[in-house]
């Protein structure tokens, strides 16, 4: 009999024995969000009944939706088993191993993020605890974006964390550095729902994951590694194969075995002659005083293509700047091309690895459910 995707609810009570049971069935789990309207709980279920299973497919996650309809993805146990000697070499106390773990796993599990670490678990890793355990407070480790790292030093509320794994998003040098003050060691990753980990941060840049090689080709990074996924439910997608190397369309550059994402080309914004990548104008808004946070969208325009916006979310009890002087704030950091000219205020909408939710954020402005900047 051949397997098939089992959907399940992402309610944190008793998931574990439900992953462990489908995966001893045989059968492919995929979590969905319990935010999701039923709408898009159906969409997801008809998906996954939708097309042949092959015969190696362990785990299925879906990818973030930065920019579009997430799409179903495939991978093997091996993928992300082989991963699991340096993760918890990663996820180790300094002086010694724990003699229990407990990592908290804030992201939805429908993310890839948290599915990984509860599979992980399933296979003898760090105890899993999801936000509403009665033990969260003894939690060592978290697994999680920047948001919820941020989060959890505000509340202060984990006597225990000693290490943090950082994935999903643009982890800010100031957060790193708050968190060391702690007491709390960092490490940060890229990586993607079909690569897997490709490449760590402990300080001093993103270097390729144990195991992992990089490369760049015209432009684009290239992974090959033990970790990639299988690839899409139903077709290719925008995943592209190259014997055993794989490319998910992200602009890179390596230097000095050091690794900078600029981000993906498919979601270039053409603007008059020019083309923008989203992410390398928000790391620059990151940059200027009282902003926490920004994503960047293109708004259709008849003659240009797309004008460049911004939709801004200030820091903690900072007030909104101004339209002028955010105007003013970019000349100082980007060329006339690249500065945003209309701005829209926060919060950022996200995904729920943190990533900013690109085709959200649109939604909303050409909804009118955002303020313009004064």
């Amino acid at each position: 009999m051949s397997s098939q995707i089992v959907v399940l609810g992402g309610s944190g009570e008793g998931l574990l024995d439900r992953l462990r049971a489908v995966r001893a069935d045989g059968d492919v789990p995929l979590v969905g969000n319990d935010r999701w309207p039923v709408a898009h709980w159906d969409t997801v279920r008809e998906l996954a009944a939708s097309r042949p299973v092959p015969a190696e497919a362990a785990w299925a996650t879906l990818t973030s939706g930065t920019s579009g309809t997430p799409r179903i993805v495939l991978r093997s146990a091996a993928s992300w088993e082989r991963s699991f000697e340096a993760v918890s070499a990663l996820l180790a106390s300094p002086g010694g191993a724990d003699a229990e773990q407990r990592i908290l796993l804030p992201s939805p599990p429908a993310s890839s993020l948290t599915l990984f670490s509860l599979a992980h678990a399933l296979a003898g890793g760090p105890r899993a605890v999801l936000p509403d355990s009665a033990d969260r407070a003894e939690a060592t480790v978290l697994h999680g974006t920047p948001q919820a790292l941020s989060a959890v030093l505000a509340a202060g509320d984990l006597p225990h964390l000693r290490t943090a794994l950082i994935g999903g998003s643009h982890l800010p040098a100031g957060l790193r550095a708050e968190a060391e003050s702690r007491g709390v060691r960092v490490v940060s990753y890229y990586g993607a729902a079909e690569l897997s980990f490709v490449a760590l941060d402990t300080g001093d840049g993103h270097r390729a994951f144990p195991g992992a090689e990089l490369e760049i080709r015209q432009g684009e990074l290239w992974v090959r590694s033990p970790y990639l996924a299988l690839g899409y439910l139903g077709g290719p997608g925008p995943v592209r194969t190259a014997g055993d190397w794989m490319s998910v369309g992200d602009l890179a550059t390596l230097e000095d075995g050091v690794l900078t994402v600029h981000g993906r080309r498919d979601a270039a914004i053409l603007t008059a002659s020019a083309t923008v990548i989203p992410d390398e104008v928000e790391a620059g808004l990151r940059t200027l005083p009282g902003i926490a946070d920004a994503v960047v969208l293109g708004l259709p325009t008849d003659g240009i293509g797309a004008l460049v916006a911004a939709m801004i979310e200030p820091e903690l009890g900072a007030a909104v700047p101004t339209a002028r002087a955010l105007r003013s704030l970019a000349a100082t950091r980007f060329t006339s091309s690249h500065r945003p000219r209309i701005w829209f205020e926060g919060p950022v909408p996200r995904t729920a690895t943190g990533k900013p939710a690109r085709a959200e954020a649109l939604r909303r402005v050409q909804a009118g459910e955002v303020r313009r900047c004064a």
